[in-house]
């Protein structure tokens, strides 16, 4: 089974997808995570009270599986909690020998709170990544927003200011992490944070 010919490149063409409807600022996250509901709160009043760009760092504890290592962005930050760099750290497990990782660190899961302005930064940038990147490798070249804000970042060109929250963050890394997700929900529902019907 071949690549997808028509493959999208990643977050930041997915944004940029919607640039005519975006006059307002707006969040953006990977759409099969759940968040919960404190760092929307936390991003939209943010947005809202005049802030350019956030981001929600989640609790390192809070985003681990049961089930294996993860890889986590675990931010850096001044002392005005602005973002200076998130680092790449791979196979984080609930119980490690070795390295040592403060269970309280905050971690990037790509909760983006941004603004219209934005988006032409992004776009200059996505035609820089076709010229160059695309070429090179068209079926797996991505132009992902945490990689190009790292990258604005390192220039000085943008600030981001961390808004930490924390509410649990779920992911399926594993096959294993379904089960463990369900039973979660299930107790949201039973605890009256959600309703089995939303709508």
């Amino acid at each position: 089974m071949g690549a997808d010919p028509c493959a999208p490149w990643g977050t930041g063409q997915a944004v940029l997808a919607a640039k005519k409807l975006l006059n307002t600022p707006f969040i953006v996250i990977n759409a099969d995570d759940y968040y919960g509901k404190e760092g929307f709160r936390a991003v939209h009043e943010y947005l809202v009270n005049g802030g350019k760009s956030c981001m929600a760092g989640f609790v390192l504890k809070n985003t681990l599986s049961d089930n294996g290592g993860v890889t986590r962005g675990i931010c850096k930050m001044d002392e005005q909690n602005n973002l200076t760099e998130v680092v790449e750290t791979k196979n984080i497990v609930k119980t490690a020998e070795g390295v040592v990782l403060d269970t309280d660190s905050l971690v990037s899961m790509n909760m983006w709170g941004l603004t219209p302005d934005f988006l032409e930064i992004l776009e200059t940038g996505f035609a820089r990544f076709f010229e160059k990147e695309v070429p090179a490798d068209p079926l797996k070249a991505e132009y992902l927003i945490p990689t190009f804000i790292g990258e604005l970042l390192a220039e000085g060109k943008m600030d981001v200011k961390v808004l930490r929250t924390n509410d649990t963050w779920y992911g399926m890394t594993y096959k294993e992490d379904v089960m463990a997700v369900r039973d979660s929900f299930k107790e949201m529902f039973e605890k009256g944070i959600y309703k089995a019907d939303l709508f």
